[in-house]
């Protein structure tokens, strides 16, 4: 399922088996987990640097041949394709563990043709070995959902109570690890929303509102999910003095103007900027010991643009996979 133009449908298209030069890995795809990226690319709010392109980024594999100089994965084995594809590995962010940061960084489904595939290839270096357990859609999703959620966690700090805006794909599975650390999490959805602030009470929240409501005690920290400018003064004024506020988002339409009263008092407002190695690595291990189960709706390849669909109208709980 390929992207020819912003702003258009992805179409179904017949293409050349790609083939794995030094270093990479021909994978043949299990499923991929639909991302809020993913639309900001097909719907032109990100530049896209090469089209066509496949999009996708959160793809559960396995091994189908292996190129020069790959000794590891080996052919047969299950991997996980993030959307960190390859970075440089010599500027000033990769030598100090900023990878994520990299200048010259290349992202799967963007730079170079992802999961909504049936093959792909990926940098040996950059996949995560998976177990052959659980299902391929159950663990697609925490290759970036759970991935950006749980670096956004990381860098809000230790907070004892955390507030989540928008309660989607990031997440739901993000609430997992909050409330299996002890931490006392309020879910904010779009207003009226009841039928997922009921879902966000089901994982273990303790409250769950409106986004623009109160909730009913100052917060730690907050972490905004949906891409609205406009969330960004209402969780600064919902967090305490020292409380921190992050963006989890690759793209945020445009901030309001706010008084400095609400950053004030030493809060923190900040974003993430993709993930690291480092990161698939950690999250991936806690997930499987706590254990995080991802909510999903499955949809066949050909149903791409009706999982999109979906995706942007808010009709999903949880997460959007294509299983090919």
């Amino acid at each position: 399922m390929r992207l020819h133009q912003p702003r258009q449908e992805l179409s179904q298209d017949e293409v050349p088996d790609p083939r794995p030069g030094p270093g990479q890995l021909l994978v043949r795809v299990q499923a991929c987990a639909v991302c809020r990226t993913d639309l900001h690319i097909i719907d032109g709010e990100l530049d896209t640097p090469r089209l066509p392109v496949i999009p996708g980024h959160q793809i559960v594999a396995t091994v189908e041949e292996v190129g020069v100089g790959v000794e590891d994965p080996p052919a047969g084995a299950r991997v996980g394709v993030p959307w960190l594809a390859w970075t440089d590995g010599e500027c000033r962010f990769c030598r100090t563990g900023r990878e994520n940061l990299c200048v010259q960084g290349r992202f799967t489904g963007l730079d170079v043709d992802g999961g909504y595939a049936e093959l792909a290839v990926a940098e040996a270096a950059f996949c995560h070995p998976l177990p052959e357990r659980p299902p391929a859609e159950d663990l697609a999703p925490l290759l970036c959902a759970g991935l950006i959620g749980h670096r956004a966690l990381r860098l809000s700090g230790d907070p004892a109570s955390l507030g989540l805006y928008g309660f989607g794909a990031s997440a739901h599975l993000v609430c997992q690890v909050a409330v299996a650390e002890g931490r006392r999490v309020f879910a904010f959805t779009r207003g009226g929303d009841e039928r997922t602030q009921a879902f966000a009470r089901e994982l273990g929240a303790v409250w769950a509102g409106g986004s623009e409501d109160k909730p009913p005690e100052e917060l730690d920290a907050a972490i905004i999910f949906a891409p609205v400018g406009p969330l960004v003064p209402v969780a600064l004024a919902a967090v305490s003095r020292g409380g921190v506020v992050v963006c989890a988002g690759i793209h945020m339409s445009d901030l309001p103007s706010f008084p400095y009263a609400l950053l004030w008092g030493e809060r923190v407002l900040r974003s993430v900027a993709n993930l690291t190695r480092a990161d698939g690595r950690e999250f991936l291990e806690l997930a499987a010991r706590i254990p995080v189960r991802a909510h999903r709706t499955t949809y066949p390849l050909a149903a791409a643009n009706e999982a999109l669909a979906d995706l942007r109208s808010g009709r999903l709980e949880g997460s959007a996979v294509l299983v090919v």
